[in-house]
């Protein structure tokens, strides 16, 4: 019932002769030769294969899905290779057009985010109602809390090869509870080897569920869109919807329902959506159920078999069909919590500023509020990193997207800074609310510091015979607040004295490229553990003590002090007038 390929047996076939040939095409399907997406990629012309083929089957495991068509009304589906509609005809009218209210809240803004992450896709929301119709039907008429988790699980049959592909436990049954088989779950009907790769969080609590409607249907948005499809061309709609599951009945019965919903929809309660009545793992039924019956009882004496029947009018309402051409207008859309954000506020952010490399300690967080300052729960706030940053989120993006609590808060993720310092932006704004201005806030990042520096050389790093070469490098440590300080940028300098610290043009030296004598040194950086190794230093022919000074980004600084000996080592050693202190 989920996301991807394989062809699923129809056996609601009107025909022994469809029938027949459905079971033909479920034998076929479970050879493993070419999958449906191998076949898309090669259309795409993308050659790479995907992260699910790692699973080694289908996505979909040939689970059952919903074959209830749209009323008898509804305006014809959008052209398809199919010679002729398929699936079970309903007539139960308006109560069709309605989706619970989350359920279709999930669907908007699953759109709302694909607008923005894959702009080229052109998914409508009205797709993924159409899919979450067929394979849940609409999370069982809205049966979800507040929050999209479904109440219970939603699972299809196990994959025990009986009937349907044989796909042993991949989830230790996280998600479908059965740890020998696993079995499509949630709304959209992902089973656990799918989900390991195509789960997103839609809610912004932090979990990627399948069972939470927001959820799936980000996951089903996002998958749809994985081989950069523009879904507003025909063609390409058709190939997204035959890799959610590769059965051209499937095709005719997910665009007959888009069809439907493009021309008008409006929500309802949570719970009171209309439950589909007819499956495609149903026995083959000679007449569809009458609306109110069970899928799969038997046909009412004396009445004809195989011709859909229409559910006659209510009592006292005259049965005159609709006029030709004019859709019926649905009821107004009951507004979303989305809907009546007036405007974002600051909920307590403070200065934004970290070192390079740091968290930021301070949380961003904004207040959802209507045009009366009430908090607004439910309502997905985006949080963008805007300008020449490096800086990301948790989890290494530059996009965070939570969900307003009961107070109206969102509190971004912890956001940690890069290695390029200055100022950027950090903007949030109300995901499916153009109409409600960003709220921005500044952030900046600067460069990594010490606040210490200790000496770490050897002795025979500060002792060196006139005209020869100091035995070790001068090594020291950098720290900051007691940690090892990685990544400071350091600057060393052979000084005068203790008060002068111009270059002193005596004494030791460093080298540069063509071997010239360089008292100054710039853009050094200490290493993982916070240590400078300085390069080699060489003595000219002044005895004495000699001034090494190192400072580092934040104000840390160390002198060090060199001694340059007589030639002969018995000899003592003459001040140099360069020494003084």
């Amino acid at each position: 019932m989920a996301a991807h390929f394989g062809r699923r047996l129809r056996k609601g076939a009107a025909t022994t002769a469809v029938a027949a040939a459905a079971v033909a095409a479920l034998s076929a399907s479970q050879a493993p030769s070419v999958t449906a997406d191998q076949d898309n990629r090669a259309a795409a012309g993308t050659s790479t294969p995907g992260p699910e083929e790692g699973s080694g089957t289908n996505a979909t495991g040939n689970s059952p899905y919903y074959t209830d068509l749209p009323p008898l009304n509804s305006p014809n589906p959008s052209p398809s290779p199919s010679s002729s509609p398929v699936g079970t005809p309903v007539a139960q009218g308006d109560a069709e057009a309605g989706i619970p209210a989350t359920v279709l809240d999930a669907y908007k803004r699953a759109e709302a985010e694909l607008r923005t992450a894959k702009p080229g896709c052109n998914l409508p929301w009205e797709l993924l109602a159409a899919i979450g119709k067929v394979e849940s039907g609409q999370a069982r008429g809205g049966q979800v809390d507040a929050n999209g988790n479904t109440l219970g699980r939603i699972l299809g049959p196990q994959l025990d090869g009986n009937g349907f592909a044989l796909i042993k436990d991949t989830d230790h049954g996280q998600y479908d509870g059965n740890s020998q088989y696993d079995q499509a779950v949630g709304p959209m009907q992902f089973i656990p080897s799918t989900w390991a790769w195509a789960g997103r969080d839609g809610n912004g609590d932090g979990v990627k569920d399948p069972n939470n409607v927001y959820d799936a249907a980000l996951a089903a948005g996002y998958y749809l869109c994985r081989y950069d499809w523009d879904l507003s061309t025909q063609a390409e709609l058709d190939r997204a919807i035959l890799s959610y599951n590769n059965s051209q009945d499937y095709l005719d019965t997910v665009l007959s329902w888009l069809e439907y919903y493009r021309k008008g929809t409006h929500s309802v309660p949570d719970g009171s959506g209309h439950l589909p009545s007819h499956r495609s793992d149903e026995p083959a039924d000679p007449k569809p159920s009458s609306p109110g019956k069970p899928a799969g009882s038997k046909p009412e004496p004396g009445k004809p078999s195989g011709t859909p029947q229409p559910s006659p009018p209510a009592s006292g309402t005259p049965s005159t069909p609709p006029e030709t051409g004019t859709p019926s207008t649905p009821p107004p859309t009951s507004p979303t919590p989305t809907d009546t954000v007036d405007h974002l506020a600051n909920a307590g952010t403070g200065t934004l500023a970290a070192m390079a490399g740091d968290a930021f300690s301070g949380k961003i967080s904004t207040r959802a509020v209507t045009r009366l300052g009430q908090s607004v729960g439910k309502v997905r706030v985006r949080f963008t990193l805007v300008g020449d940053t490096d800086a990301t989120f948790a989890g290494g993006e530059s996009v965070a997207t939570v969900t307003t609590d009961t107070s109206g808060v969102a509190v971004a993720p912890t956001l940690t800074a890069g290695e390029k310092t200055g100022e950027f932006t950090v903007r949030a704004t109300v995901v499916g609310r153009t109409a409600v201005n960003a709220l921005d806030f500044s952030a900046k990042v600067t460069p990594r510091a010490a606040d210490a520096l200790a000496d770490a050389s050897s002795d025979a790093a500060l002792t060196c015979p006139a005209g020869g070469e100091f035995a070790d490098p001068v090594t020291v440590k950098a720290m900051y607040r007691g940690a090892a300080a990685d990544g400071v940028a350091a600057t060393a300098t052979l000084v005068k004295s203790v008060l002068d610290d111009s270059v002193n043009d005596k004494g030791p030296y460093f080298k540069n490229a063509d071997g010239d004598p360089v008292r100054t040194l710039t853009g050094l950086v200490t290493d993982e553990n916070g240590q400078l190794k300085l390069p080699e230093l060489y003595a000219d022919d002044t005895t004495g003590t000699f001034l090494l000074k190192i400072t580092t980004t934040g104000g840390a600084a160390l002198t060090v002090r060199l001694t340059v000996t007589d030639a002969d080592p018995s000899a003592d050693p003459s001040p140099s007038p360069s020494a003084s202190s």
